[in-house]
């Protein structure tokens, strides 16, 4: 595509001979000798660059430059002027101008200039594509998951991963927390930063502030050498705190203050050093409790809780399981042809998962050890899920319905059918004893998304009346 440019010089003879000059180089060239005019062009049109005359009469370069950066923010400036100084090369620059001409200049030096510039702008917007496909991943790739309620998270993660904003994700114990902060971190303009981890949790209060922080040599017994902590390590980059409702009140003084200042000292320097991080934290606690108890500081508590994620447990967006289950069946399973059988498949989308993702991924990697056979059944499962199994088998019925309103069960019933038949919806409609428009119409109705319904047009709004059940194929 042809580079558009755009000049603003009130010399007329100027702005035509550098069109003249430009447009033998095939860019697109506009040429304007009223700075309110050239306002006018930018408010209408896109540029790829602007070359700007600094002294004009009724609006300056200077404040042309401020206006054009927020009309188009992405477009590249260059300022003329036959006034050079220091003190406006360095104001021109400042407020956004990519560079600096002093006239009379060579046509040659302002070619070089202007193809640096598209050199510039070109870059930029490949790391714009590329942090397009890396938040796409955040998607598709990182984090397995078919329900709406997961999907709000993403929209929401995918949202904030493109700021510097401190995130607070809360949720239970095994939900991908860390996974989620480590797609936020990828997605993010700091992707070629580490992503540094620590459990806050896990490390003992006497050696934490030295893990954040770093030591220095004769700090106390066995510091040995100098040593840099978390907070270093993650300079320009991101710092996950795990499990940041354990720290001690005299913790949680010390990264309040990091978070403020970007500042902060080792254990036994009194050095002040400071450093470049993106806080990502996460908790399985209820914070806002902790505050009103008196156990975790307010100051603290809103300096980390700049925009909050929840991740749901497992049991509250059951669409998951079976997606997940053929995630981790590619991932375990990868150069075998194991597949659960359909009594595994509604138990393992009944149960509740107590230790959520967490234990899915454990219980599929069982199976895919355990089971010598490619088929896998209940037999394959973990000790929990074959208990579960056998007390609920013992109420008889649809044990699984339980405590289900009637749309949750019809859904439920709904994602089993597809699951045992391996989202055939032929097979799965004549399971469940309906035709399979009415299958289409009730996947649809529920949200349970299926490629095959993108090719089937004009679903009723109602239901559809009985029809012969199709063959099975």
């Amino acid at each position: 595509m042809t580079a558009s440019i755009l000049i603003i010089d009130d010399e007329i003879k100027m702005g035509k001979a550098l069109r003249h000059v430009l447009q033998r180089e095939d860019y697109s060239v506009e040429a304007v000798d009223d700075p309110f005019e050239g306002v006018k062009r930018l408010e209408v049109k896109s540029y790829d660059v602007l070359l700007c005359d600094l002294k004009m009469p009724g609006l300056n370069g200077l404040d042309l430059l401020e206006q054009a950066r927020q009309i188009q923010p992405d477009l590249n400036v260059i300022m003329m002027t036959a006034y050079a100084s220091a003190e406006t090369a360095v104001e021109s620059m400042k407020k956004g101008a990519y560079d600096y001409l002093i006239k009379p200049f060579a046509m040659d030096e302002l070619k070089i200039l202007i193809r640096r510039c598209l050199d510039t702008r070109n870059l930029r917007h490949e790391n714009t594509h590329l942090r397009e496909q890396l938040r796409e991943k955040l998607q598709t790739e990182n984090i397995v998951s078919a329900s709406k309620t997961m999907q709000s998270v993403l929209q929401r993660a995918r949202k904030v991963a493109d700021s510097s904003a401190t995130v607070l994700i809360t949720g239970e114990s095994g939900t991908g927390k860390e996974v989620l902060a480590r797609a936020v971190h990828t997605a993010s303009p700091r992707h070629d930063g580490p992503f540094v981890t620590i459990n806050c949790g896990a490390v003992p209060e006497t050696l934490l502030e030295s893990e954040l922080f770093g030591y220095r040599r004769g700090a106390f017994t066995g510091a040995e050498e100098d040593r840099a902590g978390m907070f270093e390590a993650a300079h320009q980059g991101t710092l996950f705190l795990d499990e940041i409702g354990e720290i001690s009140p005299a913790m949680q003084v010390k990264l309040l203050r990091v978070l403020q200042s970007g500042e902060f000292q080792r254990v036994g320097d009194p050095a002040i050093r400071k450093v470049d991080v993106r806080i990502l934290a996460a908790t399985n606690q209820n914070l806002e409790e902790r505050v009103k108890e008196g156990r975790f500081r307010t100051d603290l508590y809103y300096r980390l809780n700049v925009v909050p994620i929840y991740v749901p447990p497992l049991r509250e967006r059951w669409e998951d399981v079976a997606p997940l289950i053929e995630h981790f069946l590619a991932r375990f399973g990868r150069d075998t042809e194991k597949r659960f059988t359909a009594e595994a498949l509604d138990l393992m989308s009944a149960y509740n998962w107590p230790g959520n993702v967490r234990e899915l991924e454990n219980a599929v990697e069982h199976a895919t050890v355990m089971s010598e056979e490619n088929l896998m059944g209940v037999e394959a499962l973990p000790l929990a899920l074959r208990s579960f199994s056998d007390r609920e088998s013992e109420k008889g019925g649809a044990w699984w319905m339980e405590k289900l309103t009637l749309g949750e069960a019809e859904k439920r019933m709904l994602q089993a059918a597809m699951n045992r038949t391996a989202n055939n919806m032929t097979r799965a409609a004549r399971q469940l004893g309906i035709t399979r428009r009415a299958l289409g119409y009730r996947l649809r109705k529920y949200g349970l998304y299926h490629k095959e319904l993108d090719r089937q047009e004009n679903l009723p709004d109602e239901e559809p009346a009985m029809e012969e059940l199709p063959d099975e194929n």
